[in-house]
């Protein structure tokens, strides 16, 4: 499915896992175009179709942009810059080296999700060409056709984090920085936001004040990984900030033992139901619980990483 916006962008459901969950999005500017977030291998077929609906040819992609080397973002950069002959891989200076060589990426992930789902879920993660990639500075200026794309370094999700703002739409493409908030989480109407907390960089204080930067350009937009553009607000800022605060507290709490993560995944998704509850949400508690489950258990790992290394 390809969502059309404003401003020239392109929102691409790469259809990972399930519809829904990971958005591409495809930015075209005077015959010159940028892929913000790639995708994995296996979803690469639909961006690559996704390109040629929307009138872009591979030459004509300048700028490939991943907000960071999670796997879910970042893992068909290497194949995706093999399709894009005149394309530059721009990635954050910590997360460069990884996608020029992927092998820690790839054992990272296979610790987290097992070698057989790791990969039927990402596929071959192919090498970016070292000439090929260049390091995003944080205030970096990207030109592409009339435009220019700023960079700026939003830790806290993880350090390898960069968030792209578009001046042109008042927006910003947000990575996991402004959360999540697919579609079936919206209550009456409106987004409902949830933290990701996920392994293992999640700094809550980094990302409390990454949150405040991107408030403070005072944007209409953000361009969600997952998923979809919503109209920025203050409020879903603070909310995230409240639901931040309340993951710590829970995860401090929790009690040490071989089924920590697991009660303590329980205990983020009792609180998030309520949460949703309280907002209106049509869904009911184990529509909830199916989907969040995995989200919550991988921040549940991410936040005792953090609270490990508080100690």
């Amino acid at each position: 499915m390809i969502e059309t916006l404003s401003h020239g962008i392109h929102c691409i459901d790469t259809g990972y896992h399930r519809p829904g969950l990971a958005a591409v999005y495809l930015m075209i500017d005077d015959g010159e175009a940028a892929v913000i977030e790639t995708g994995t291998t296996p979803t690469l077929p639909v961006v690559m179709s996704a390109l040629e609906r929307c009138g872009v040819t591979p030459e004509q992609v300048r700028w490939i942009m991943p907000t960071h080397v999670h796997l879910d973002h970042a893992g068909a950069a290497g194949a995706l810059l093999a399709q894009c002959p005149n394309a530059t891989l721009v990635v954050h200076p910590q997360g460069a080296r990884h996608l020029i060589d992927p092998s820690k990426l790839i054992a990272g992930a296979g610790a987290v999700y097992g070698e057989q789902n790791f990969r039927a879920m990402y596929g071959e993660i192919v090498p970016a060409p070292q000439q090929r990639v260049r390091e995003a500075l944080d205030g970096s200026r990207w030109p592409l056709g009339g435009r220019e794309l700023l960079v700026r370094d939003t830790p806290g999700h993880a350090r390898h984090h960069y968030c792209i703002w578009d001046e042109s739409s008042r927006g910003w493409f947000t990575g996991d920085t402004y959360g999540i908030g697919y579609r079936e989480l919206y209550c009456n109407g409106e987004p409902f936001l949830i933290p990701t907390t996920t392994p293992v960089q999640f700094e809550c204080e980094a990302l409390l004040s990454s949150l405040a930067l991107l408030m403070d350009a005072n944007p209409r937009w953000c361009y969600l990984t997952h998923f979809g553009r919503i109209a920025a607000s203050r409020a879903h800022a603070a909310s995230l900030e409240r639901q931040l605060h309340e993951y710590l507290r829970l995860a401090d709490a929790s009690a040490p033992g071989t089924e920590r993560q697991r009660r303590l995944g329980d205990a983020l998704l009792d609180y998030t139901a309520g949460l949703l509850r309280g907002a209106g949400s049509p869904l009911d508690d184990a529509q909830i619980r199916e989907l969040l489950a995995m989200d919550m258990d991988l921040n549940a790992q991410g936040l005792l990483v953090w609270l490990d290394k508080q100690r």
